[in-house]
C-alpha cells in the first residue's frame, strides 16, 4: 500500500467521524455533567486502543487545552499489576471486567475502544459496566459488531482497522473539546 492509498483510507474514516460530530458533542456534554457531579470515567482498549484509552484519561486528569479542575479518569489497561494478576487467575477475557466490577458505580462512564468490536475482554467489560450501572460507550470499527450491540451508545467508524484507530485518536481529542466546551454550561446549572 502506498502512502497515498493509506491517506485515502484514513479520509474515509475521518469522514465517518465528521458525520458523527453531534454524537461526540453529546458525549462531551454528558461527560461534563457526570464528572462534575462526582462520577468517574473508566476506559479500556487493547494495543493501540489501550494507548488511546490512556490518552483520554490523561487529558481528563491533567488538561486538554484549558487549565481547569482535575477529573477522575482511570485507564484500566494501564493497571499492569491488575491486568497480569487477573489474566493469570481468571483468564485474559476478565482483565477489564474484574476492574470494572471493582471500580464502576452507577453514573460512571465506561469508554471501550476497539477497532474490531469483537475483543472478548472488552465484551466482558461492557457486560460488567452495565451490571454496575455505568453508562457504556464504545468506539469501534464498522457496525454491526458485538461491542456496539452491548454498548449504550456507539461511535462506529468506517474503514480498515488501522484507519479506524487513527480516527479514534481524533475522536478522543474531539471528545475533549466537547467536554471542555460543556464545562461552563454545567457549572452554571450546578451553581
Amino acid at each position: 500500500m502506498s502512502v497515498e492509498k493509506h491517506l485515502d483510507g484514513l479520509g474515509e474514516s475521518l469522514a465517518g467521524l465528521r458525520a458523527q460530530a453531534p454524537r461526540i458533542t453529546r458525549w462531551g456534554a454528558t461527560l461534563a455533567h457526570r464528572l462534575t457531579g462526582g462520577a468517574r470515567l473508566l476506559a479500556a482498549g487493547n494495543g493501540g486502543s489501550a494507548a488511546e484509552a490512556q490518552h483520554l484519561t490523561a487529558e481528563l486528569v491533567g488538561r486538554y487545552r484549558d487549565d481547569r479542575a482535575a477529573f477522575s479518569a482511570i485507564a484500566l489497561c494501564a493497571e499492569s499489576s491488575s491486568v497480569t494478576a487477573i489474566g493469570n487467575d481468571y483468564g485474559y477475557q476478565e482483565v477489564f471486567a474484574r476492574q470494572v466490577s471493582a471500580h464502576a458505580r452507577p453514573g460512571d462512564v465506561l469508554v471501550l475502544l476497539s477497532t474490531s468490536g469483537r475483543s472478548p475482554n472488552l465484551l466482558r467489560a461492557a457486560e460488567a459496566g452495565r451490571e454496575a450501572g455505568a453508562l457504556v460507550w464504545a468506539s469501534t470499527g464498522p457496525a454491526p459488531n458485538p461491542l456496539a450491540d452491548l454498548a449504550d451508545d456507539v461511535l462506529a467508524l468506517p474503514g480498515a482497522a488501522c484507519h479506524v484507530q487513527e480516527a479514534q485518536l481524533v475522536a478522543v481529542h474531539a471528545l475533549c473539546e466537547a467536554f471542555e466546551a460543556a464545562l461552563p454550561t454545567v457549572r452554571r446549572r450546578v451553581s
